[in-house]
C-alpha cells in the first residue's frame, strides 16, 4: 500500500528509510527485474543521507547522481548518462556498467560494473526526470525550506561548494520547472527536522 504524500514528516533517516523500503518492496519492477526508486530534491535537503539509510534497508546498490554529472554545469548530462548507462541497459535485460566523475580530474574514470538485483536507489537532482519514469517504481521527494537546504548545504561542501551555489541553483530551477518532479512525486518527505 503506498504511502499517502502528506503522511511522512520530519524525524531520523532510519525513520523514513524502514517506512519507504516497505513502501518500495510493494511496487513493481519497472527496469526490467529491478525496482527502482528515485531519492529527488534540491540541493542541501537531505537526500544523499534519506537514499543511504533507503539503500541498506532494501540491500540495495546506490547510484548518487553527483558520480554523474559531468561538471558543474552537468545537471542534464547527468540524467542523460543515468538513462543509457544504467537505467536503459536494466530495463533491456543487459548489464549496466558507469563511468565516475571525477570532480578533480574534470573527466570520467574508467567503466565500473553496476550489479543491480531486484531493488535499485538513485538519488540526486535529476532522477527525477520525466525521461526516466518508464524506469522508476518510484519517486520521493524531500522538501526542505531554502535557507535550510543552504545552510546545510555549504555546511557540508563548505567552500568546495560556495562559488557554484547560485550556478547549481539556476540548473535546479530550470530543472523542477520544467519537469514539475514534485508535482509527480509518489511521496513526499518533509525533511526540515533534524535529518542534514
Amino acid at each position: 500500500m503506498p504511502i499517502p504524500r502528506a503522511a511522512m514528516t520530519t524525524g531520523p533517516a532510519g525513520t523514513h528509510a524502514a517506512r519507504l523500503a516497505a513502501w518500495a518492496r510493494t511496487l513493481p519492477a519497472a527496469a526490467g527485474r529491478t525496482r527502482v526508486v528515485a531519492v529527488e530534491g534540491r540541493s542541501g535537503a537531505g537526500k544523499t543521507g534519506l537514499a543511504t539509510a533507503l539503500a541498506a534497508e532494501l540491500a540495495a546498490p546506490l547510484v548518487r547522481m553527483d558520480d554523474l554529472y559531468p561538471g558543474w554545469d552537468g545537471l542534464l548530462g547527468g540524467v542523460r548518462v543515468l538513462r543509457e548507462w544504467i537505467l536503459a541497459p536494466l530495463a533491456a535485460g543487459r548489464p549496466a556498467r558507469w563511468r565516475r566523475w571525477d570532480w578533480a580530474a574534470g573527466a570520467y574514470r574508467d567503466w565500473e560494473p553496476l550489479t543491480a538485483g531486484s531493488d535499485l536507489v538513485v538519488e540526486g537532482v535529476g532522477c527525477g526526470a520525466r525521461a526516466l519514469s518508464a524506469y522508476r517504481s518510484g519517486l520521493v521527494w524531500i522538501e526542505v525550506p531554502d535557507a535550510e537546504r543552504k545552510r546545510r548545504a555549504l555546511a557540508r561542501d563548505g567552500e568546495s561548494y560556495a562559488p557554484h551555489w547560485d550556478r547549481w541553483a539556476r540548473q535546479e530551477e530550470a530543472f523542477y520547472a520544467a519537469e514539475e518532479v514534485r508535482a509527480n512525486a509518489d511521496v513526499i518527505v518533509d525533511n526540515a527536522g533534524d535529518l542534514g
